[in-house]
This record gives structure tokens, C-alpha cells and sequence, in this order.
């Protein structure tokens, strides 16, 4: 899976599990997967930044 598509997965995957969120009293395994999911979708995007400045851009 390229970059982008994962970096897309991630944002729908994230969105999704914000979508189920008990508005009280989240289970701390939801809020554990969110986080774990935000910190891929931030390596995964910085890693995506890093490739496009290697290549100038493309």
C-alpha cells in the first residue's frame, strides 16, 4: 500500500472510531486505538513529507 492510500485509511479509520465514541466515559481501549492511530497517521504523513522533499517535490 503506497503512502497516500495509507495515509488515507488512517483518517477514515480515525474518523470512523471518533463516529463510535461514547460522548461519556469513553472505554480506554478506544481512546488508546485513537491515539495509537493519530501517531501512525502523523509518522506515516511526516514520512510522506520527508519522500517529497528528497524527490523535490514529486
Amino acid at each position: 500500500m503506497n503512502r497516500d492510500a495509507r495515509i488515507q485509511e488512517l483518517k477514515q479509520r480515525i474518523a470512523d472510531l471518533r463516529a463510535r465514541l461514547p460522548k461519556h466515559t469513553p472505554p480506554p481501549s478506544m481512546l488508546q486505538e485513537l491515539e495509537d492511530l493519530e501517531e501512525e497517521l502523523a509518522r506515516v504523513t511526516r514520512e510522506a513529507e520527508e519522500a517529497k522533499d528528497e524527490t523535490g517535490g514529486a
